[in-house]
Order: C-alpha cells, then structure tokens, then sequence
C-alpha cells in the first residue's frame, strides 16, 4: 500500500520527523478538513539523533540514522510513525495499522558499510524505475548531500567527511546503479 500519495503526504512526514528530532517547533496540521489543528508531538531532546541519509519513496522509507545518545530508534521510529499514521489515516478517511512490520534496525559498524548503505538509499527510486537519476527525487536526501545545501533534517557531512567534496561522492553514487540493481535483482528474487 502506499503510504505517500501526494506531495503533501511526503512533506508531512518530514516536517514530523524535523519535529520529533527537535529541529521544528509544532505545525498546523493540513488535510482535507477546513479546520486546522496544531500537531502534537513531543520532541525527543535535540541532539539525540543524527540523520545521516534518507528516501522516502511510495510505499516505504529509508532513514539512516545515528544514535547519538541513550534514548533507543525505537522510541524515534514509534513517535514518528504513530504520528504520521494518524494524519494519513484522518486525511484519507481511514483507521488501522499502515506500516506493515515493525521497521528494520541494522548497526552500521564500518566506514564502508556506512557509505554503501547510504547509496543504496540514494539509489532506491532510480532502481525503483521512479526516476533516471537520485537528485531528481525530491524525497530524498541525496540533493543536499551533493549540493552542499543544508539541509535541517539531514547532517551530511557524516557522509562526505569520507571524501574530498560533493562531487566525488556524486561520482560515486552514480558509479553505484549496477551493483545497487544487481543486488536488489537478487534480493527479490531471494524474498519471492
């Protein structure tokens, strides 16, 4: 099912997650009502967290994450998608659970499985045939990483510490489509 199915669906899920880092104060929530309502979320404290890349594409999400601090994914992860659950299921007139299984954690504990890891968040919609290349996805963190931009959800400079500028990453991700393809080929074909 998707879970994103305008522009507003995505930006709604990114403003909540700016708020539970404690990056943004509390919005108006929009939908279809005409009433407008505050969104109620209490942020973890700032600094908890670092996100070092992210996709949201259709259907999922891909978020890396650091954890600075003592206060588990678990709780981030909870807050965000309860919160987000409860927009989309009062948006589209809905009740029920609209994330399938609890999310996937996996502890990074290299530099180079930090950096695949990262391409292969980039890399989803084009692999996904959504889009040619990553920067034309605006879901995605990949445009900041590769524009220098700041971006308010998303340190990048976790990932590009590990090269000489942007465009040596840029390189690199572009590099990346064949094996990124070949892998998620497999890893279909393994999950069927």
């Amino acid at each position: 099912m998707d879970i994103f199915r305008d522009a507003q669906d995505y930006q709604n899920f990114l403003k909540r997650l700016e708020m539970v880092l404690g990056l943004a104060e509390p919005v108006e929530a929009s939908g279809r009502s005409q009433r407008k309502a505050l969104v109620r979320l209490e942020p973890l404290p700032k600094g908890s967290f670092s996100v070092v890349s992210y996709c949201l594409m259709p259907n999922h999400f891909h978020i890396l994450i650091k954890q600075n601090g003592d206060i588990s994914i678990s709780k981030l992860m909870a807050k965000l998608t309860t919160s987000y659950a409860m927009y989309f299921n009062k948006k589209y007139n809905r009740v029920g659970g609209i994330f399938q299984d609890k999310f996937k954690a996996v502890p990074v504990d290299t530099d180079q499985y930090l950096q695949w890891l990262s391409v292969y968040i980039h890399q989803n919609p084009p692999v996904a045939g959504l889009i040619e290349k990553p920067e034309d996805w605006p879901w995605s963190s990949y445009s900041s990483c590769i524009s220098n931009k700041e971006d308010i959800i998303c340190d990048t400079s976790i990932i590009l510490e590990n090269y000489k500028n942007s465009d040596e990453y840029k390189a690199f991700v572009e590099s990346s489509f064949d094996i990124i393809k070949q892998y998620k080929d497999v890893d279909d074909l393994l999950m069927d």
